[in-house]
């Protein structure tokens, strides 16, 4: 017989897991987001992986367009069991995009988000130990090579948060088309963040601060939040050491700020701090 403790416990965790929006949900509320400012959602195949985008239709011509890559999104139920969807529940990262003041802009989610990971069959180690796999990395490749001639645009600016700023920081490490780098609460040294968490280490994942030699030649904005204690500042200078010159590299610390506070709110502020000539 179970004790009337573990029932409880049992009925707080299915409470818990009734009030997560289904992945569904989690899609058709970006969706709406996205529309209310004209957007529409693509999806882009790059071989293993289907990626979700958002942007304005047709995307305008331009010579330079900005591409915000999404976060882990709803990555873990809990500190010790995945979740069966990485769908965001909050994209902040699309919020940002869509907060950026002028220029021309998409949004890329990571593999598994917002394409119905279960129905797809797409393999849990995408967003938790390999979520920076170099197949992860070789899809979001493409899907800005698709997006870039969309766009006919000669140069990138990346921004990514959280997790994507891994993924943007070993993409432009690849490129020779990026030469604005630009991450928000960004994973950029996932050895060091392991080790400060004391948790299993991301194998089969690449890592930001390996490519500083390839790196060193992008400008670079690195967004940390005094506050954060899921990537606390001490990873964006973990990763800034491991570079030879910081000439053109630039970490940035906003003293009430959190993981998710408030990047999304106050990102047209952000974004002015960067002062780009050209958007």
């Amino acid at each position: 017989m179970k004790s009337p403790f573990a029932l409880i416990a049992l009925a707080l965790f299915l409470g818990a897991c009734a009030s997560i929006p289904t992945p569904a949900e989690r899609l058709a509320a970006a969706d709406r987001l996205a529309q209310s400012r004209g957007w529409q959602m693509a999806r882009i195949a790059t071989g293993p992986f289907v990626l979700a985008a958002w942007h304005p239709v047709p995307l305008p011509r331009s010579e330079r367009l900005t591409v915000y890559i999404e976060g882990d999104g709803f990555a873990w139920m809990s500190a010790s069991r995945p979740s069966y969807d990485p769908t965001p529940r909050d994209p902040v990262t699309l919020k940002m995009a869509l907060a950026q003041p002028g220029g021309n802009v998409a949004y890329l989610a990571r593999p598994c988000q917002f394409t119905d990971a279960e129905a797809t069959g797409c393999a849990m180690a995408y967003w938790t130990n390999r979520r920076f796999a170099d197949e992860v990395v070789a899809a979001t490749d493409r899907a800005l090579d698709v997006l870039k001639q969309q766009a006919g645009a000669r140069s990138l600016t990346l921004v990514g948060y959280s997790g994507g700023g891994a993924v943007a920081a070993l993409v432009a490490a690849r490129r020779r088309d990026v030469d604005r780098l630009v991450t928000v609460a960004g994973n950029l040294d996932h050895q060091t963040w392991t080790a400060h968490h004391r948790v299993t280490p991301l194998t089969g994942s690449l890592n930001p601060a390996d490519a500083a030699d390839a790196l060193q030649r992008v400008r670079q904005w690195h967004f940390v939040g005094a506050r954060d204690e899921v990537i606390p500042p001490a990873i964006a200078a973990a990763y800034a050491r491991r570079f030879t010159s910081r000439q053109g590299l630039t970490v940035l610390t906003e003293p009430g700020f959190d993981h998710h506070c408030c990047w999304a709110e106050e990102w047209p502020r952000l974004w002015a701090r960067l002062g780009f000539d050209s958007p």
